[in-house]
This record gives structure tokens, sequence and C-alpha cells, in this order.
């Protein structure tokens, strides 16, 4: 098992998106970047855990708890010409991009990223390094286990 940290702006799909959604699961769609596709398309599974991070808003932090609940599979915005994520050279024979599904585990209150960043226990945690800017990361199990434990407040 692995464990994620996967960003969304709330304004797109927010941890609440979820809880509405059928099996309170989201297609983690519109994921550009090469090294983040293939961690979706190349090491997740399902059943690994996740920890919903919202970024680019008023207070970013991790809003919930969730777990992968579908293998990646190609993503349909690639192919949509009216989509913000068109792909051109995308083909069904050959997809470029590729998205996992989410399914909520739990809304917690939110750890803000201050918050994050005052714990030496994730200093080293890819989220938090200067000039990271991926959306999806890989968590070692201890911070996982530190934040899941010790953050996220019961």
């Amino acid at each position: 098992m692995r464990y994620w940290l996967m960003k969304s702006e709330p304004g797109d799909v927010s941890i609440d998106d979820p809880a509405n959604f059928p099996r309170q699961t989201v297609a983690w769609y519109g994921v550009r970047n090469y090294q983040a596709r293939n961690f979706m398309h190349k090491q997740m599974s399902v059943g690994d855990g996740v920890l919903f991070y919202h970024s680019n808003c008023k207070e970013p932090g991790i809003a919930g708890i969730a777990k992968v609940s579908a293998p990646a599979y190609p993503d349909a915005t690639q192919f949509d010409s009216n989509s913000k994520y068109f792909d051109p050279k995308a083909t069904q024979e050959t997809p470029r991009w590729f998205n996992v599904d989410v399914q909520l585990v739990k809304k917690i209150e939110l750890v803000a990223l201050t918050e994050l960043r005052e714990h030496p226990e994730l200093s080293n945690m890819r989220t938090l390094q200067k000039g990271n800017r991926l959306s999806i990361t890989p968590l070692d199990p201890a911070e996982w286990e530190f934040i899941t434990t010790r953050l996220v407040k019961k």
C-alpha cells in the first residue's frame, strides 16, 4: 500500500463534492504533468491512501482523507475538443493522460499548510519542498502516519 497527497483547487473539485457524488467517488481528471500522470498510471493501486489537499485558495491544506478506488484509465477530457484539458495528440488507441477514481473516506477539519510546516517530522515531505508544484506527490508511510494520527482531529 502506498500513500499520496493529491491537490485540487476547491473551485474545481472540493472535498465536499465527492460527498455528493455516487459512491462518494470522483475521477481525478485533468492532470497534465508527466510525473504526476506516471504516479497515477504506474504506481497507484486500489486501496492506496490519499490526503485530499485544497490548493490555490485562501487557506491551502489537507481537507480530507480518501482512497484510490479504481485503477488508472484514460482521462476522457483529453479527447474533448471543448475541454481545457483537450490534447490534440491523444487518441483513443494511444491515450496520453490518465486518471484514477478517488473515494472519500472522511472530511476533516482543515490541516493548514502553515501547520504542516511547523512539524520537523514533515520536513522532507515533497509538497513542502521549495519549488514543488506537483499536484500529486507520494507520501512516506511515516508522514501519512504522523498526519493521520497526530494532526487530524478525531
